[in-house]
């Protein structure tokens, strides 16, 4: 018997910036045409049908004044999309038009789009680059620091993908202004779910400043706006910054997200992601309430500060607490048949328990009874 032992020790920086500002599209022209994608000579701007006719011209315009060859790619907008039938059409579109490994990928749009492109650019050709330009808050919030890039399945939302960093983000605070309101208060549950996880002050600053992000009668506060932005920005930086894979800590990023993406798949997506994450924070925090991990208080704060977001705090009537509690089987900290939550500890800390885990056992009863108070 011979062993042939192949050593392959990877040294890669990762590291990108995420810049925050109004109108970015020459910006992001600029800095690709600068060699922001390395050697990258065509580039796949994949969007979706909402943001094409807000954005695409826009982008394309910049982009050919900046000498790009550019293409655009679009899909049906929605979650529904998200899937690996999807990204096989726009795949098959590419290869169709002669993109290869000299090209690169600009994903314009919400969560939905850098999720699904970001997937797409870390297989096609065995990997080329890509950047985001986010015109969503919820993306913003959410998308923009990690690299977890996924697609969706009948069985579960962002089952299959990869951890793949961009080159660059942009965060246009002008696309903010265009969003309708129910997408603003989506976005709005990630930058909760970071107060109440990591940011007392930040949560306090929501309670102040909240209306000042939700669309009325003019458009949202740019500063209040920008310092959101910033702030997600930070608070997901330092959990993926410690656990880049999802080993342990960054679990607590999945605060709210284990009855909220089960009630997302269950809904049919007629929830938004932001929308389904909020009735599973209430619904943790009303589980954290019964192990003594926060007081009625906290709960009472957390749901009305969702509530004056715009946001849904109950389980829609349609679905049943079996086929929810069932679903919930399919989430990704599930272990050995096992349910596992994050809790948030009062408002702004998380709970780590005594084997250093950020998340614990739940049994099937005791979310059973927290899903039954929840309609």
């Amino acid at each position: 018997m011979s062993v042939f032992h192949v050593p392959l020790v990877k040294t890669k920086d990762d590291s990108y910036d995420i810049q925050i500002g109004r109108a970015l599209f020459k910006q992001c022209a600029n800095d690709l045409a600068a060699g922001l994608c390395g050697k990258a000579h065509r580039f796949a701007l994949i969007t979706d049908s909402n943001i094409n006719p807000l954005y695409g011209n826009t982008m394309l315009i910049h982009l050919k004044a900046a000498g790009i060859t550019a293409e655009l790619f679009m899909f049906p907008a929605g979650e529904a999309s998200n899937t690996r039938e999807t990204k096989a059409v726009l795949e098959d579109r590419m290869i169709e038009s002669r993109f290869g490994r000299d090209s690169a990928v600009i994903a314009l749009g919400g969560g939905v789009v850098s999720d699904l492109a970001g997937f797409l650019a870390g297989t096609f050709g065995r990997g080329i680059p890509f950047v985001v330009y986010s015109t969503t808050l919820l993306s913003a919030a959410d998308a923009s620091v990690g690299g977890k890039t996924a697609v969706d399945t009948p069985a579960a939302t962002n089952l299959i993908g990869l951890f793949n960093q961009p080159k660059k983000v942009y965060i246009d605070l002008d696309t903010w202004d265009t969003l309708p309101s129910r997408e603003i208060s989506s976005g709005l549950a990630e930058t909760i779910k970071h107060a109440c996880m990591a940011d007392i002050e930040l949560f306090e600053f929501l309670e102040k400043n909240v209306e000042k992000l939700l669309p009325a009668s003019s458009n949202i506060n740019k500063d209040t706006a920008l310092h959101i932005a910033r702030r997600n920005c930070e608070i997901k930086y330092h959990v993926v910054a410690a656990d880049p894979i999802e080993e342990n800590l960054r679990q607590v990023l999945n605060l709210g997200h284990t009855v909220g993406r089960a009630l997302e798949t269950l809904a049919g997506f007629t929830l938004l992601h932001g929308e389904a994450v909020s009735v599973g924070l209430v619904a943790q925090l009303r589980l954290g309430v019964r192990y003594g991990y926060a007081n009625e208080d906290d709960l009472v704060r957390v749901r009305t500060l969702l509530v004056r977001a715009g946001l849904p705090v109950k389980i829609p009537p349609g679905v049943k607490i079996e086929q929810l509690s069932d679903k919930l089987y399919t989430d990704k900290k599930v272990r050995k048949d096992t349910l596992r939550f994050v809790f948030q500890k009062g408002i702004g800390e998380m709970m780590q328990f005594d084997d250093g885990l950020w998340s614990r056992p739940v049994p099937e009863k005791d979310i059973k009874a927290v899903l039954a108070d929840s309609y």
